[in-house]
């Protein structure tokens, strides 16, 4: 007996999403001074439906996604960096970063210069360790970070620690302070809006006995999914499965 088929999910292009589960009516895209250059491992862009990084690049008019893993020879990456490599950042724990959270906001601009590019590196922690480590050009890039004080609202995907963010959390609050150093002037209130109604559906379907992704005995407060056992000393984290 010939086993029904099953029907192909429809997909929306533009979140990246299934078209039940669309978030695109939520956007509201800011502009930035700021341009944010989101590198998203092949994995999170063709695998991952509940990544933030598209719909990270959906609210931000001044954004670009390159996919990739080793971006030494891209040529997109390089064209970036080659003419504005005094303006070029990545977003990303090191040694001598450039701290957002504890800097003066004064020292902001004359750092970052009043229109930064700004790397971030999308994927698992091991895509995002893997993506640095080949990709040469980006080693040598001076870093920003912040110390993170929230806790990710990302309840429903795995992560080292509640005070890992994903890609969008992550930016939101670079944004936030990049205003208080006065580099940044857009309204950020509703920016996190896709996210929280992404998370929001999710959560229903979890609850809900007829959906497919329920699951038997939950609480109506979901918990987030089991942690990794190694607990990495980091303080921020980019749009993971964490």
């Amino acid at each position: 007996m010939q086993k029904d088929s099953k029907e192909p999910r429809i997909k929306c292009y533009q979140c990246m999403r299934p078209s039940s589960s669309c978030i695109c009516k939520y956007t509201s895209p800011i502009q930035t001074k700021t341009r944010f250059i989101i590198l998203m491992h092949p994995k999170e862009y063709k695998k991952e439906k509940n990544g933030t990084g598209h719909m990270t690049k959906l609210q931000l008019r001044n954004s670009e996604v390159i996919v990739g893993v080793d971006f030494t020879n891209n040529t997109r990456v390089n064209e970036i960096l080659l003419k504005e490599k005094n303006n070029a950042f990545l977003l990303y724990p090191g040694k001598d970063n450039f701290n957002l959270s504890t800097r003066n906001p004064s020292e902001i601009i004359p750092f970052m210069g009043k229109r930064p590019f700004i790397f971030i590196l999308d994927g698992t922690w091991p895509c995002v360790r893997k993506i640095l480590k080949l990709s040469q050009n980006l080693q040598k890039l001076k870093r920003v970070s912040f110390d993170n004080k929230i806790k990710s609202k990302f309840i429903i995907k795995q992560q080292p620690a509640s005070l890992c963010l994903s890609t969008i959390e992550s930016v939101f609050t670079v944004i936030n302070l990049l205003k208080k150093g006065k580099l940044e002037q857009c309204e950020t209130k509703g920016f996190l809006i896709p996210f929280e109604k992404m998370i929001e559906y999710q959560i229903e379907c979890i609850l809900n006995p007829n959906n497919k992704n329920y699951r038997s005995g939950a609480q109506r407060t979901i918990m987030p999914k089991d942690r990794y056992k190694q607990n990495p000393q980091r303080s921020i984290i980019y749009d993971v499965e964490y």
